[in-house]
């Protein structure tokens, strides 16, 4: 699976997921960390990402039918780079699965 990893989010999940067996880039690595949401939508789309994000709006333009990449809206407050992690990776098989069965929103909460 491929990521491409929001702003907020930090490049230590890029990692992390590439560490696990994924193909992730985040948008700092990209120059697009202070571009719009519609850059880092069509650089997605562009390149077959799954979108992970804390951004709702992602998760809304989904939910209204807007086509492009899937998304992963990951629900967790502001927290630690490790408790993200230590949080996610139990999770990701589950994301992945999703993901693979053509869900377009995986919500993880």
């Amino acid at each position: 699976m491929r990521f491409l990893v929001d702003t907020q989010l930090p490049q230590a999940l890029a990692t992390w997921l590439r560490e696990s067996g994924q193909e992730a880039e985040h948008v700092l690595e990209l120059g697009l960390a202070q571009g719009k949401d519609t850059q880092v939508w069509r650089y997605a789309q562009e390149h077959q990402a799954a979108v992970i994000t804390k951004d709702e709006d992602f998760a809304e333009w989904v939910r209204r039918g807007r086509s492009g990449p899937s998304v992963v809206w990951l629900r967790i407050g502001d927290c630690s780079k490790r408790a993200l992690l230590a949080w996610l990776g139990p999770l990701l098989p589950s994301v992945l699965r999703q993901l693979q069965q053509g869900e377009r929103l995986v919500e993880v909460r």
